[in-house]
């Protein structure tokens, strides 16, 4: 039985609408990320979304400006968390060695984790600051070119 949400999803509609305008898909289940984060899925930016004030402050911005760079991932996408609880469970278990976080931010490359900002990490940065981070590994770890 999936766990239910803790959010109204109408009410953080909003959050997850900022990240689709930059063209960042949404996970709503934990097959959805097993099916993503597979071997051989290329490079896929997971965003972990909260209604923080750090997500709001910090980590959507800056990952919204630097998915505004030349390279980006082959797939960028978002779970919710107190949301899509299932999901975010299931990302979690794809970020071994890393607490639960959110909001967090992390690359992959064919299933495996290559970089993670977690929560500690964005609330000592700004949106710029962020976007730099994630920037320099998607120089490093991506090759599609950004429309």
């Amino acid at each position: 039985m999936p766990l239910p949400p803790i959010y109204d999803p109408e009410a953080v509609a909003p959050l997850w609408q900022e990240l689709a305008a930059v063209g960042v898909e949404p996970l709503t289940t934990p097959e959805q990320v097993d099916q993503l984060l597979k071997e051989e899925s290329g490079t896929v930016l997971v965003i972990v979304n909260s209604v923080c004030g750090c997500a709001a402050g910090q980590a959507r911005p800056g990952a919204m400006l630097a998915l505004q760079n030349a390279v980006i991932p082959d797939r960028s996408v978002t779970v919710f968390a107190g949301v899509d609880r299932d999901a975010v469970e299931r990302v979690r278990d794809h970020m071994p060695g890393y607490l639960p976080s959110s909001p967090s931010i992390g690359l992959f490359t064919d299933g495996k984790q290559v970089f993670m900002l977690q929560r500690t990490d964005l609330q000592q940065m700004n949106g710029q600051q962020v976007s730099a981070a994630l920037g320099k590994t998607l120089y490093v770890h991506c090759t599609r070119p950004a429309p």
